[in-house]
């Protein structure tokens, strides 16, 4: 069962961390420790936090869900005009039940972005994903306003990460060398229907497999659940002007498993219909996924187990996206 209360997950006000995130000596300021200290002990107990003082305007972050609650209004028809395919890149408008986790069907309709990359960038592997991403006509300057809205999230991205590499022990910058110098980034944009009945699985249990989830809701429904290290589902109410940003798999391998990814799901029990804009900031398309050399010297850990958790992060990704929607031919 789910328990409902702000109080079981952290609060940081980020912006001590933000106003030094390019002085390289911002760990000697005491602002940035108290963050820093913050950051450890909710990536330590929860892998789940808010996050405000973050720079971007309470107004802007809801405008982004009201233009993307006039798309989910839209006729089915309408929405149709940028359907995701393989052939897209497996980029636009997924229609509800395609989306699949654990096997089983999620009830929500999405837009899913990517970054976008020069085609033969990344050859073979890359190949499945390359194509502009499908924006549509229909709110007018949408694209515009989630291009200004990614470019604001990627920038909050890295500072956020620089402060959770010093809670790690190293220097703000080791989430920005060779694997993370040219970050890869996911936008789902996330429209669940209201139900007339309860406990409807709108997206089942899992863990983001990026490095950083930033996740923008509405403010006036409470549907997103983390599970607690005591196996307690908590229900994350939200925060008008806040983030709720959580930690991802990739996070977990690059720290040498100091940090824990956090099975989350998403019930909404409300009539009315929910928006949920994620923004998933991860490695290099092409880069190996496996233990910072820093963080390996500091917790030492099995390294038979480093040798497994070995991934190229854009083939885990494109196999995951071929998993999900095998189907996607089939139904149109």
């Amino acid at each position: 069962m789910a328990t409902d209360s702000n109080s079981r997950l952290p609060i940081i006000d980020i912006s001590p961390l933000l106003v030094k995130c390019d002085d390289p000596n911002m760990k000697e300021d005491p602002g940035v420790v108290e963050v820093v200290r913050k950051l450890d002990r909710a990536c330590r107990d929860v892998g789940f936090f808010y996050v405000t003082g973050h720079g971007i305007s309470e107004s802007f972050m809801k405008k982004v869900k009201e233009m993307s609650h006039q798309f989910f209004e839209l006729p089915y028809a309408e929405k149709l005009k940028i359907k995701i395919t393989p052939a897209a890149g497996y980029r636009g408008y997924q229609r509800m039940g395609l989306n699949l986790t654990g096997g089983k069907q999620d009830f929500h309709e999405a837009i899913d972005g990517y970054k976008e990359f020069e085609q033969g960038k990344y050859g073979e592997t890359g190949k499945a994903m390359e194509g502009p991403n499908q924006w549509p006509e229909n709110p007018q300057e949408y694209k515009e306003l989630m291009d200004k809205y990614i470019k604001l999230c990627i920038d909050l991205s890295r500072n956020i990460l620089r402060g959770i590499s010093l809670a790690l022990g190293g220097s703000p910058y080791e989430f920005e060398g060779k694997l993370v110098g040219d970050p890869f980034w996911i936008m789902r944009i996330i429209g669940y229907p209201g139900v007339n009945q309860e406990n409807v699985i709108g997206c089942g249990a899992h863990t983001d497999y990026g490095l950083l989830s930033l996740i923008n809701q509405d403010d006036d429904k409470t549907a997103l659940q983390v599970k607690n290290l005591a196996g307690d589902w908590i229900s994350v109410t939200p925060i008008p002007g806040s983030f709720v940003c959580n930690i991802g798999d990739m996070l977990k391998v690059l720290s040498n498993g100091i940090y824990e990814s956090t099975l989350h799901r998403v019930i909404n029990n409300s009539p009315r219909y929910r928006v949920c804009v994620g923004f998933f900031y991860e490695i290099n398309f092409d880069a190996m996924a496996e233990p910072l050399d820093i963080f390996k010297e500091k917790y030492p850990g099995d390294e038979r187990s480093q040798l497994s958790k070995r991934v190229v992060y854009g083939e885990h990704l494109v196999n995951k996206l071929q998993t999900t929607f095998a189907n996607l031919m089939e139904h149109n």
